[in-house]
C-alpha cells in the first residue's frame, strides 16, 4: 500500500500525510463519520486527507521495517480516532483491527509475524478508543 506522507516531530505525531488516502473498509454503506477536515467514512470508503498527523503502529515502532506497518497503520489510526471522538460506534474497531492485518500481509509482513502482532492490537487496543 503506497502513501504519500513526511515525517514530523509534533508532540505525540511522527508522520503527516502529504497526499489524499483513500480505501475500502467493511462498514455497511449507510454508516458514515465525519472530522471535518481530516478524514470521512462514506459508502464504505475511509478517506483521510493531507495534513493529517498520526503516530504509526503504536507498540510496534521499531521493531518491523516501516515498510510493513507505516501505511497500514494511517487508516487504523484514523478508524480509531473517529471511535474516539465518538464519530463512529466502537464496534468497528475489529473492522479496523483486521484492515491493519490485511495492510500487514500486503506490505509483506510474514504471516507468522502479523499473527502475534495483530493478537496484541485486538488484545489491547480498546485503550486507545
Amino acid at each position: 500500500m503506497r502513501i504519500k506522507f513526511k515525517r514530523i516531530n509534533k508532540g505525540k505525531y511522527k508522520y503527516e500525510l502529504t497526499e489524499k488516502y483513500s480505501c475500502k473498509v467493511n462498514i455497511p454503506k449507510n454508516i458514515s463519520a465525519e472530522i471535518p477536515g481530516f478524514i470521512i467514512i462514506f459508502r464504505g470508503i475511509i478517506t483521510i486527507y493531507p495534513v493529517y498527523q498520526w503516530d504509526g503502529a503504536t507498540g510496534i515502532n521499531g521493531i518491523y521495517p516501516n515498510k510493513w506497518v507505516l501505511a497500514g497503520s494511517l487508516p487504523h489510526d484514523a478508524g480509531y480516532q473517529c471511535m474516539r471522538e465518538k464519530k463512529l460506534d466502537k464496534k468497528y474497531r475489529v473492522t479496523f483491527d483486521n484492515l491493519l492485518y490485511d495492510d500487514f500481509i500486503q506490505d509483506g509482513m510474514p504471516r507468522a509475524l502479523a499473527i502475534p502482532s495483530i493478537g496484541v492490537v485486538k488484545a489491547v487496543g480498546w485503550i486507545f478508543i
